[in-house]
Order: C-alpha cells, then sequence, then structure tokens
C-alpha cells in the first residue's frame, strides 16, 4: 500500500503550547489530527549542557506534501528557539482513516 500521509513528531514546553500549536494545525488544516502527550521527560545536550525537562509530544497526521507548510507554522508558533519537528512516513494501515487524512487537510 502506497500512501502519502505521515506522521509529524514535535514537542512543546508546555501542555499550553502543544495545545495552541495543534488546534492551529488543525484549524488551518495543516493536520487533520494532533494528538498530545503530558508529561514526557526529554533528557538532551543544549549549549554545553545536559539538560532534563518535562515536555508534551504532539503527533499530528498530516500528508508528505503540507510538511514544509506545518514545518513552517510551527516554528513561527513555538517557543523554542530549535523545535524538535520530524516527519515520518506512514507506510500502511487502515485505508479508511488514511483517507480521512487526505480529506481533512488542505487540497492540493
Amino acid at each position: 500500500m502506497s500512501t502519502d500521509s505521515c506522521l509529524v513528531y514535535m514537542t512543546a514546553g508546555s501542555t499550553e503550547e502543544a495545545r495552541l500549536i495543534g488546534e492551529a494545525l488543525v484549524a488551518e488544516q495543516l493536520a487533520a489530527c494532533v494528538n498530545l502527550i503530558d508529561g514526557m521527560t526529554s533528557l538532551y545536550r543544549w549549549e554545553g549542557q545536559i539538560r532534563h525537562d518535562t515536555e508534551t509530544v504532539l503527533i499530528a497526521k498530516t500528508t508528505e506534501r503540507l510538511v514544509v507548510a506545518l514545518t513552517d507554522r510551527v516554528k513561527a508558533l513555538h517557543s523554542y528557539e530549535c523545535p524538535c519537528i520530524v516527519a515520518l512516513p506512514i507506510g500502511g494501515g487502515s485505508v479508511d482513516f488514511l483517507d480521512w487524512i487526505s480529506n481533512q487537510v488542505k487540497p492540493l
């Protein structure tokens, strides 16, 4: 099965910021759906130090053709200097659900 649907994995520094970003992406039809997973702990190196922070994960369902526009919008809304935004292709799944994603986002 071939599909142009993808998942975009992102993180935000708070639930409020994640909700603001997720609502904008859905309202602007850049994503069909955004899941928020609160309370994730991130361990990472930033500016020479190892950091430990609590973040909220966002997982957006969209299409590959909208990844650049989605990324630009998230960067405009995000408080981080270098936010995590990673697109992962969907190789298969429920055809009905994948069609739903395509029907909920901006047309070509």
